[in-house]
């Protein structure tokens, strides 16, 4: 018979405040909206974006009932509590700001900024104005991932050795797309590399890079392999693609056994945990099945967003400003190290 595996430890959507947030983008924005309106008490109530007539459509679509004319105009109204950033990564940093000095708390969107440089200015400024930012790392928020820290803390795979994970796809075939332009952040590292690197940094803690190979096109990293050492003599092999369909999943593996996060292993998945070598069948399996939709799994992270700006916090128990900082100087060194050749 499997053994138990921990239940998840999740924050009940209704104990938590039903905050106002304005979307900057319409993105990755139809997704995370559509999410917290069918699965929290969160609710989107102003958008702006650069598109006035694709604008119009995504605020009739989702509800929403203000499309403001400007950035500005949204980080500025009174009846928005929270700003989410889900615009291209190089305009992270001004609108990021632009919410914080006008007093607001924010999400942003992964990666949080172009380099380590522009996240620290990000979160000090949030720390000088007291109020909550956040890198939209939904993964830390799934049942999956409270399941993952549950089962590390209590020893079941015993002392950690290695961390195995990876996110690719192949990029449409056109180099004006996003994230074949160096001049909106392209490139596999910015776009999907921080998923794996995130990942192993919640397991291991801060990554040092030991070395990092890869290949270019277009002027960006097009594929990287990363090896980074993290505490305890521990280890991790991180691997992003814009050119191979990789199997988007981790696995960390200790002295006395593995857990494999199911694929894609940043959203809502599963968890696979055996104890005992590779020949044991000493196996337990959870598996994710309150959604149809992938991506309705954001709503974990906007109602644990709302529970810690009750609780006035400035960042995110279970991804710190300094550990997204980290991550950030990660890439910084590896996407250096793969564009030089």
């Amino acid at each position: 018979m499997p053994f138990p595996l921990p239940e998840p430890e999740l924050i009940p959507i209704d104990s938590v405040p039903a905050l106002r947030w304005g979307v900057i983008g319409t993105g990755i924005a139809d997704r995370f909206v559509g999410a917290i309106h069918a699965h929290t008490a969160q609710r989107a109530v102003a958008v702006t974006a650069r598109d006035a007539e694709k604008t119009a459509r995504f605020a009739q679509q989702h509800g929403i009932a203000a499309v403001l004319p400007s950035v500005e105009a949204l980080v500025s109204s009174p009846d928005v509590d929270v700003v989410y950033v889900s615009t291209p990564h190089p305009l992270h940093r001004e609108q990021a700001l632009a919410a914080i000095a006008a007093g607001k708390h924010v999400l942003v969107e992964k990666p949080i900024a172009m380099s380590a440089e522009e996240a620290e200015e990000i979160l000090a400024a949030g720390r000088e104005a007291g109020v909550l930012v956040m890198e939209a790392m939904w993964t830390r928020y799934l049942p999956q991932s409270s399941i993952l820290r549950q089962v590390v803390a209590d020893g079941v795979l015993g002392d950690l050795r290695t961390v195995i994970a990876d996110f690719g796809f192949v990029a449409p075939d056109d180099r004006s797309h996003r994230l074949w332009a160096p001049e909106l952040g392209g490139g596999a590292l910015l776009d999907a590399g921080v998923y794996p690197i995130s990942f192993a940094s919640s397991v291991i803690g801060p990554l040092a890079l030991t070395s990092a190979v890869g290949t270019t096109e277009n002027g960006v990293d097009s594929s990287a392999t990363l090896l980074a050492t993290g505490r305890d003599d521990t280890a991790a092999l991180l691997t992003t693609s814009l050119v191979a369909a990789l199997p988007v999943q981790a696995q960390v593996v200790g002295s006395a056994g593995r857990a494999r996060l199911l694929s894609p292993f940043f959203g809502p998945s599963g968890i696979v945990v055996t104890r005992g070598g590779f020949d044991s069948d000493d196996t337990a399996e959870w598996r994710d099945e309150a959604f149809d939709v992938l991506h309705d799994g954001l709503g974990y992270q906007a109602t644990a967003f709302a529970s810690y700006v009750a609780e006035g916090r400035l960042e995110s128990p279970l991804h710190p400003h300094a550990e997204v900082v980290q991550v950030m100087r990660v890439i910084d060194g590896a996407r250096a190290a793969v564009l030089a050749g």
